[in-house]
């Protein structure tokens, strides 16, 4: 650890002076870093999580090293479009979380607010507008967003598109599925669409889009696959890991390479041992540096974070016939758009079918969806009877999360499970 901030406070000591040194820095520790994941790595850790990692890291790489390839967008933008014209997605939360496994977030945070940015708002996005602050995407294609889930995300790629001049395109999500609303989405996709056969030069070509989406088909079948076999297995991870997990089932999705990472997920744990642990469903962001969770959770072969709630946000099969109708149905009927109440009752189907021990939800500073409807959450777990804990801090700044109250309310939390795979 102490190499890596040491790696870090090198980046922060040049970026100001030498901003595209301190780039080639980043792209270099990245490279070290996909080395480390996939040669170095704990030996515990299963080969299809070696390459996720190494996918997730060198697909960031590959965005620094060719920003005139990237466009920018939120977790939630339709990546499969983009795809179509041959540019790779980078979501603000992705190249934000990368700067903190540098440990160099709060150098950003501070540039931010810096400039005027609010401190209540959602340290993810303050380290984007930090890093925009440099010309590291000035020569990106454009900037895409959607409505979803975040109501910071539009002024975020508003600042974005007024700092870098830079094209930014908002797609307005209606909250509820009809007919009516759809064929509203499929018009937007249909207006970005164009705009990149602009920008690019290239015709869409909606074979390609089926392929994608059925690539993405696959991915998803495969993924529930490896969750039915899950449900008794052990197979270990750490937070990092399923920070990798929520990147790749959104920015690569319908890739080549997350199918095949996909299928080694859903062959690979077929022949892992059974599980006899607490099994944990992880909703909202992850603190994947905190210490105490790290603690109880990475590679533990007594409590395992079976999955998070983002990469089943919406893992539908899609019409690849009709594939830009297909891609609307996503958007809308993402359990992350809309009200509080459909997720809460989509997570309460989840503990029913995946048998979920317990249920950790992470009320992420600056995030107004997370704070405002965890109590929704807590009465639909308590319908299920499932233990369930709130945690308060910070997944992305360590100079907001108080380690000593986490580990207490982790410890409390454990000792219920515990006591209540005794009376079972």
């Amino acid at each position: 650890m102490e190499i890596v901030k040491n790696y870090g406070k090198l980046i922060v000591d040049n970026i100001d002076k030498h901003p595209i040194a301190a780039k080639r820095m980043i792209e270099i520790g990245l490279w070290a870093e996909s080395l480390r994941s996939m040669y170095l790595n704990d030996k515990r850790i299963p080969n299809a999580y070696k390459k996720l990692s190494q996918l997730s890291l060198d697909s960031v790489r590959y965005c620094l090293r060719h920003p005139d390839k990237t466009a920018l967008c939120n977790i939630f933008a339709p990546v499969e479009i983009l795809q179509c014209f041959d540019l790779n997605p980078l979501s603000i939360e992705c190249l934000a979380g990368y700067m903190g496994g540098f440990t160099i977030e709060d150098f950003f945070i501070d540039k931010a607010e810096d400039e005027g940015i609010a401190s209540t708002l959602c340290s993810y996005h303050k380290c984007f507008m930090g890093i925009m602050q440099y010309p590291f995407f000035k020569d990106s294609i454009m900037s895409v967003t959607t409505s979803i889930a975040c109501d910071g995300n539009i002024n975020t790629f508003r600042y974005l598109s007024q700092k870098q001049n830079l094209d930014t395109f908002v797609i307005d999500v209606p909250h509820n599925y009809s007919l009516e609303n759809k064929q509203y989405v499929v018009e937007q996709l249909e207006e970005m669409i164009h705009i990149l056969e602009d920008k690019t030069h290239q015709s869409f070509d909606e074979n390609k889009l089926k392929e994608i989406i059925h690539r993405e088909n696959l991915s998803h079948q495969y993924y529930l696959e490896y969750l039915s076999e899950e449900k008794h297995r052990y197979y270990p991870n750490t937070l990092t890991l399923n920070l990798y997990l929520a990147l790749t089932s959104h920015l690569e999705i319908g890739t080549s390479k997350a199918l095949e990472i996909f299928k080694q997920f859903s062959d690979e744990i077929k022949q892992y041992p059974d599980f006899h642990g607490h099994r944990i469903l992880w909703v909202h962001l992850v603190p994947f540096f905190q210490q105490s969770i790290q603690q109880c959770f990475n590679l533990s072969d007594k409590n395992q974070i079976i999955v998070s709630d983002f990469t089943l946000d919406y893992i539908n099969q899609m019409d690849e016939e009709n594939p830009i109708e297909a891609l609307a149905e996503k958007l809308i009927c993402n359990y992350y758009n809309g009200n509080y109440e459909r997720k809460a009752q989509y997570i309460g189907n989840l503990v029913d079918e995946y048998q979920f021990d317990g249920v950790v939800h992470m009320c992420h500073w600056g995030c107004k969806q997370s704070s405002g409807g965890v109590m929704l959450l807590k009465k639909e777990m308590e319908k299920h009877h499932i233990p369930f804990l709130i945690l308060d801090g910070d997944c992305l700044d360590r100079r907001n999360c108080q380690d000593g109250q986490i580990k207490t309310r982790l410890e409390a939390f454990i000792e219920i499970l515990d006591q209540r795979g005794e009376q079972s």
